[in-house]
C-alpha cells in the first residue's frame, strides 16, 4: 500500500498486491478501494497483480474541495497507472468507477489497456435530457445531495440498508455487517467530494467515450438494479462499444460485486480467460 501525488498536489491512496497481469479496480460512489476486498483476494489467488485506489476525496486519499469531476478522476487514474508502470492492464469499474474507467481509456488512450469491465456502471448517461429521455429526472439527484447535506451519516445508513444491495426486496435477508462496512467507507471520505460526485456520476455523458474504445469490454449488470436502472445503462453501453459483451443477471442488485461476489468473480475470470 502507498500513495502517489498528482500534478495538482492530491495524495491518492492505493493498494498494489501480487504480480502477473494487472487488474485495476475503480470503486463506486462514495466508497473506497476496500469495497473490492472480495475481488482483490480472489484475483490475487488466481495469479493476477491487483491494484485498487481511493478516488480523490474518498477513503484515505486527500479530502480536497476541488476536482470532483470525471476529468480529474480519469487523470488521477492515469497518474496511478503511469507511476506503477502498468501495462496490458485490465480495468474494472463499479458504478461511478465504470464511468471513471471509460473516461480514462478514451481520454488517455489504450496504450496501457488490454481489456475493461463495467459492473453496474453509470454510462452512458444517468440524468434525463432531451437526448436521453429515459434517464432519471435531475430532481432525483438533487434529492440525493439534499439528503447528504442534511445528515450524511443517516443517508449513508439508509442507502445500503435498502436499494443499494436490494435489501428492501421481499425475501432478501440484509447483512448488518455489509451495511456497516458501506457506512464506514462512506464516512471515511469527504462530504464535499461526495456532494460534488453526485453531479459527476449523474450528469457526465459517456457516449463518445464508449464509442472511442476498441479494446474488449464486458458489461455486467443486474436487471433489478435500483441505483443505475438496467434498461437505460447496460444495453446502451454494450451497443455503443466497438467490442462490447453484455452479461445480464436476473434479480441482482446494484451492489452485486459484494452480495453475489462468487458469481461475479467466476464469470469475470471466465471472460478474462476466454
Amino acid at each position: 500500500m502507498g500513495t502517489i501525488t498528482t500534478s495538482d498536489g492530491i495524495e491518492i491512496f492505493y493498494k498494489d498486491w501480487g504480480s502477473g497481469q494487472p487488474i485495476v479496480f475503480s470503486h463506486g460512489w462514495p466508497l473506497s478501494a476496500d469495497d473490492w476486498d472480495a475481488q482483490l483476494l480472489f484475483f490475487l489467488g488466481q495469479g493476477y497483480r491487483v491494484v485498487a485506489h481511493d478516488r480523490r476525496g474518498h477513503g484515505r486519499s486527500t479530502q480536497t474541495g476541488e476536482g470532483h469531476d470525471m476529468d480529474h478522476y480519469a487523470d488521477d487514474l492515469a497518474a496511478l497507472t503511469e507511476h506503477l508502470d502498468l501495462r496490458e492492464a485490465i480495468h474494472v469499474g463499479h458504478s461511478t468507477g465504470g464511468g471513471e474507467v471509460v473516461h480514462y481509456i478514451a481520454r488517455h488512450g489504450e496504450g496501457r489497456v488490454a481489456r475493461a469491465v463495467l459492473i453496474s456502471a453509470v454510462p452512458p448517461l444517468m440524468v434525463q435530457t432531451a437526448a436521453n429521455p429515459g434517464g432519471l429526472p435531475k430532481s432525483v439527484f438533487d434529492g440525493l445531495q439534499a439528503q447528504l447535506a442534511a445528515s450524511r451519516t443517516d443517508f449513508y445508513r439508509a442507502l445500503p440498508s435498502g436499494p443499494f444491495y436490494g435489501y428492501n426486496r421481499d425475501g432478501v435477508e440484509a447483512s448488518e455487517a455489509v451495511i456497516e462496512n458501506w457506512w464506514r467507507q462512506g464516512m471515511m471520505g469527504g462530504a464535499k467530494a461526495h456532494y460534488d460526485g453526485i453531479v459527476a456520476f449523474s450528469q457526465t455523458d459517456f457516449t463518445d467515450d464508449l464509442r472511442a474504445i476498441t479494446v474488449p469490454v464486458l458489461v455486467m449488470h443486474g436487471d433489478d438494479d435500483q441505483i443505475v436502472p438496467y434498461a437505460d445503462s447496460a444495453p446502451l453501453s454494450a451497443a455503443l462499444l466497438q467490442n462490447g459483451t453484455l452479461k445480464t443477471y436476473a434479480g441482482f442488485p446494484h451492489g452485486m460485486p459484494t452480495t453475489q461476489a462468487e458469481t461475479i468473480n467466476a464469470d469475470l475470470l471466465g471472460w478474462l480467460r476466454s
